[in-house]
């Protein structure tokens, strides 16, 4: 474990996530506009493909941060057998669970269970497939559907808040498991999906497409909504929700309805819209 990974033990997450709140938040020109600048300058932001391009037209830090794209910067795979990518980032692991564990690095894993909150939840993705992906700040960070979904439920699960880039991955048993994350459940035509958007050090929040702001606020205990019967059905590539700061989606699948696309692997730069995986049959 390196030295910046271990500091992240000691640190008062909460505390730093807060401070980064308000401070993403700001409206005051000089404070929004450094970080901006400093953001776009030291990540390479492409801003060229973004709706708006101006990097002085956002009122703060966090309307840059969770832009929106230009139409048709992003498009769906279009095989309509084909489920997508959720996000832009690079993929940090994907495969199969296997007897309930999802491989986080060498040497570290984690149980569906206990990143989806309970035994219950987990049991339709044992020996199913997961795909693990990492926003970084240089990248549009608005989550969309891998596919057709109606949501079931989610599930705020409060944690830690450790950095969830590569070193801490690589470093920090259970990673995904121990941050705080909203649990998003959907029923498809295949059966369940979940996408567990796992929060990070200076994440200031999760919003929903549905319910706006899910994280904060932060709590000690698992937060159940369930929305079953009010039809909150979305469409393959639509947006499902946005981070306030770069972080993780998770996606799990049951067993026997999809494979990988074939060139996926950890460490392979994805974009929005490309192959995730293909429906079996």
């Amino acid at each position: 474990m390196n030295f910046t990974t271990a500091l992240t033990y000691a640190l008062p997450h909460r505390a730093l996530s807060s401070l980064a709140r308000r401070l993403a938040y700001s409206t005051n020109p000089r404070v929004k506009q450094w970080l901006i600048d400093t953001v776009t300058e030291k990540f390479n932001v492409n801003l060229a493909e973004a709706a708006q391009p101006d990097p002085t037209a956002y009122p703060s830090f966090n309307a840059f941060f969770t832009r929106a794209l230009k139409e048709g910067a992003r498009r769906a795979e279009p095989n309509p057998r084909t489920l997508v990518m959720p996000a832009d980032g690079r993929i940090s692991q994907l495969g199969a669970i296997v007897d309930g564990r999802i491989f986080q690095a060498k040497g570290q894993s984690f149980t569906a269970a206990e990143l989806l909150g309970d035994e219950a939840s987990a049991l339709p993705f044992r020996e199913g497939l997961f795909a693990t992906v990492y926003l970084s700040p240089r990248d549009y960070h608005r989550v969309h559907m891998p596919w057709t979904g109606t949501l079931r439920e989610t599930v705020h699960v409060p944690g830690r808040l450790f950095s969830v880039g590569p070193a801490a991955v690589a470093g920090v048993p259970r990673l995904f498991a121990r941050n705080e994350r909203l649990v998003c459940h959907f029923d498809t035509d295949f059966g369940p999906m979940a996408s567990v958007m796992v929060g990070a050090l200076l994440v200031s929040g999760v919003e929903t497409v549905w319910s706006g702001e899910e994280i904060p606020a932060y709590g000690d205990s698992i937060t159940r909504k369930d929305y079953r019967g009010q039809g909150i059905t979305l469409e393959r590539f639509a947006e499902m929700a946005r981070f306030n700061y770069g972080s993780t989606v998770v996606v799990l699948l049951p067993p026997g309805v999809a494979e990988f696309a074939p060139q996926l692997q950890a460490e392979s730069a994805v974009q929005l819209g490309e192959a995730l995986a293909t429906l079996r049959g």
